[in-house]
């Protein structure tokens, strides 16, 4: 079992009901072909580097999964045939870059409690 993580781009023009149901459509082909979801997060609306398609912004998520080799051609393959898909990374984690994920998704965690905890007060 191979640990991946997927950063992909939707385009800005949908609504956020549309782009999380994009976000759970992938999602779903992982988990449907054995895949384990280790983290996902939905970093939203940001500025491209360059033009896409003529869109300058669009939707950027990322997830984390574990599982066989043969699911990121799966996963690439539905990335291809969506159209709202502008750009899509699928790499697969060596044991140093998998130790830095979970060091980093910790740390977001932490600070993300910190800012709960500092609202509540």
């Amino acid at each position: 079992m191979n640990h991946y993580e997927t950063v992909f781009i939707l385009t800005p023009v949908l609504s956020d009901q549309q782009m999380k149901e994009a976000v759970e459509k992938f999602e779903k082909v992982l988990t449907d072909n054995g895949a384990s979801i280790v983290n996902e997060e939905i970093w939203g609306l940001r500025k491209l580097a360059y033009p896409i398609q003529k869109k300058s912004t669009g939707f950027y998520s990322l997830v984390e999964f574990d599982g066989d080799p043969t699911i990121v051609k799966k996963l690439e393959t539905q990335f291809r045939r969506d159209e709202r898909v502008l750009r899509f990374l699928v790499f697969r984690l060596d044991k140093y870059a998998k130790e830095y994920a979970d060091k980093r998704r910790n740390r977001v965690k932490s600070t993300a409690t910190v800012t709960e905890e500092a609202k509540e007060n």
